[in-house]
C-alpha cells in the first residue's frame, strides 16, 4: 500500500489517533513508538475498539491485512500522509515559532481569524514532529486558513516541520534564551528559529514581523513580502497602555479598532496582540471583530492568567520559563502599583552550561526592586547567591504560602514546566 491508497482511506475516515485511550470509532490508528512504549502492541486492540484502520511497522503485529498497513516507519508515514493532505489544500498556512509567546500568539490569531474564516489551528501546544502532522490532518477540505504552531529545541526541527506544513506565511514572535542546551547557545536559537524564514524566503512567502526586534528585521532580508507591526514606523502601529495588571492596547494605525482591553497580563504581551491585529487586518477581518475577539480571549493553562483569591491577585504564568520570559515577567511585575508584591519563582531548565549564570542574573535583577517577599524554588537557584527564601520544590512553596496568610497582595508565580509551580495555589 502506498500513500495515495492510504489517503483514499483517510478521505473516508478523516480522523487520526495515536493513543488508544482517546480512540473513537472510525479513527485511523497510527502505532507510534517512544522510549517507553510501542504502539504496535495496541494495534489489534485499536481495531477491536472500532478503529477503521491501523498503520504498523512491525510484521509481528500486522495481523489483519485488510485493515492494516505495514510500513517501514509509522512516524514517517504519518508525516507523509500529512504532507499529501497539505498539498490538496490551496489555502494560507501561517507558521508560528519563537522563544516566547508563540502559543498565546497562535491563540489570539486563530481567535481573530475564526470570526470570519473557517480556521484550523494547533490545539494547545501540539507543536512537535507528531503534533504538526496531526494538526494538518485535522484540517477539513472546506477550511479557509490554517495556523500551525512550531516548537523546537534542536537545530533543523523547524526546517522539518516546514517540509510538511509548507507555510505560506510566518511569524517568529521573538528569539530569546530558551532551550540553550539543545540549540547550542543563543546563536543556535537564532539559526533554528530562522529556519521558518529560510523556507519562506525560498518559497515566495510572507512574514509578519515585530519591528521592535531589530534582529528579526535583519533575519528577514530577502523575504519578498514583510508586513510589520509594532509601536512605531510599522504597517500596523499600536501602543501598550499599562494602567493595571491587564494589558490594554491602543491601535493608532486603525481608528476603527481603537483601544483593546485584553485579559492578558503585561506589556510583554503587546507584540502578541499586535500580531493578531496585523494578521486580522491583512486577511480582511473587520476591525470590530478583531477588537472583540482579542478582548474576549481568556488565557488558560497557566499562561499569563490573572486569578483572584479573596483579596489577593495572582499572576499565574507557570506553564514554562526561560531567562527572557522571566526577565520580562519580573519587569512587568515591578511596574504594577501595589503595596505588597510577592514572587514565587521556579528554576529554569535546559540552559546547559549557562544555567547558573542565568539564574544568578535573575537574582541580580530581583535585587534592584523592593519586594514584600521572594521565594526561589528548585533548579539552579540553589547555586546562586541571594538574600531570599530558597525552597526545594513546589510542595514546600505551597506549605510556605499557606502559612503566610497574605491579604491584599499581588503574587507572581512562574517557573519551568517541570517545577510544577501551578501546584502552589492548587
Amino acid at each position: 500500500m502506498n500513500i495515495d491508497q492510504l489517503y483514499d482511506i483517510y478521505r473516508q475516515y478523516p480522523s487520526v489517533q495515536t493513543d488508544t485511550r482517546q480512540l473513537k470509532a472510525g479513527d485511523i490508528f497510527f502505532a507510534l513508538k517512544g522510549p517507553n512504549f510501542n504502539g504496535n502492541t495496541y494495534a489489534a486492540a485499536a481495531l477491536e475498539k472500532g478503529a477503521a484502520f491501523a498503520v504498523v511497522d512491525e510484521a509481528a503485529y500486522y495481523t489483519q491485512p485488510d485493515k492494516m498497513m505495514l510500513t517501514e516507519d509509522v512516524l514517517q508515514t504519518l508525516q507523509q500522509l500529512a504532507l499529501h493532505h497539505r498539498k490538496q489544500l490551496n489555502i494560507p498556512f501561517l507558521g508560528i515559532t519563537g522563544s516566547n509567546g508563540k502559543t498565546t500568539t497562535k491563540e489570539l490569531i486563530s481567535t481573530v481569524l475564526a470570526t470570519t474564516f473557517k480556521t484550523t489551528a494547533t490545539i494547545g501546544n501540539l507543536n512537535n514532529h507528531i503534533g504538526v502532522p496531526l494538526t494538518i490532518l485535522r484540517i477539513p477540505a472546506d477550511a479557509e486558513i490554517a495556523v500551525i504552531e512550531m516548537g523546537a529545541n534542536h537545530q533543523h526541527e523547524i526546517e522539518a516541520y516546514c517540509k510538511v506544513a509548507l507555510p505560506t506565511h510566518g511569524i517568529i514572535t521573538n528569539i530569546g534564551k530558551a532551550h540553550l542546551e539543545g540549540f547550542g547557545g543563543p546563536e543556535g536559537v537564532r539559526r533554528a528559529k530562522g529556519e521558518l524564514y529560510d523556507f519562506l524566503r525560498n518559497n515566495n512567502g510572507t512574514v509578519f514581523l515585530c519591528n521592535e526586534y531589530p534582529y528579526l528585521t535583519e533575519m528577514s532580508k530577502g523575504i519578498p513580502t514583510v508586513i510589520t507591526y509594532g509601536s512605531s514606523a510599522a504597517d500596523y502601529i499600536g501602543q501598550p497602555l499599562a494602567d493595571s495588571a491587564l494589558l490594554s492596547v491602543k491601535v493608532t494605525s486603525n481608528e476603527a479598532i481603537g483601544q483593546i482591553d485584553s485579559q492578558l497580563v503585561g506589556a510583554y504581551n503587546f507584540p502578541n496582540v499586535m500580531a493578531a491585529v496585523a494578521v486580522g487586518l491583512h486577511f480582511g477581518v473587520p476591525a470590530e471583530k478583531i477588537k472583540n475577539a482579542i478582548a474576549s480571549y481568556t488565557p488558560s493553562n497557566n499562561r499569563s492568567q490573572v486569578i483572584k483569591q479573596g483579596s489577593n491577585t495572582i499572576i499565574m504564568d507557570a506553564y514554562n520559563a526561560n531567562p527572557s520570559s522571566m526577565k520580562a515577567a519580573i519587569e512587568n511585575f515591578a511596574g504594577i502599583v501595589a503595596e505588597k508584591k510577592v514572587l514565587l519563582l521556579g528554576g529554569m531548565m535546559e540552559l546547559g552550561t549557562d544555567s547558573v549564570k542565568e539564574h544568578q542574573a535573575l537574582v541580580d535583577q530581583l535585587q534592584r526592586t523592593h519586594w514584600h517577599a521572594v521565594v526561589l524554588v528548585g533548579g539552579d537557584f540553589i547555586k546562586t547567591t541571594h538574600p531570599y527564601i530558597y525552597l526545594e520544590n513546589a510542595a514546600a512553596a505551597t506549605t510556605w504560602l499557606q502559612q503566610q496568610g497574605f491579604t491584599n497582595t499581588y503574587l507572581l508565580i512562574k517557573g519551568s514546566r517541570s517545577i510544577g509551580m501551578e501546584k502552589v495555589i492548587s
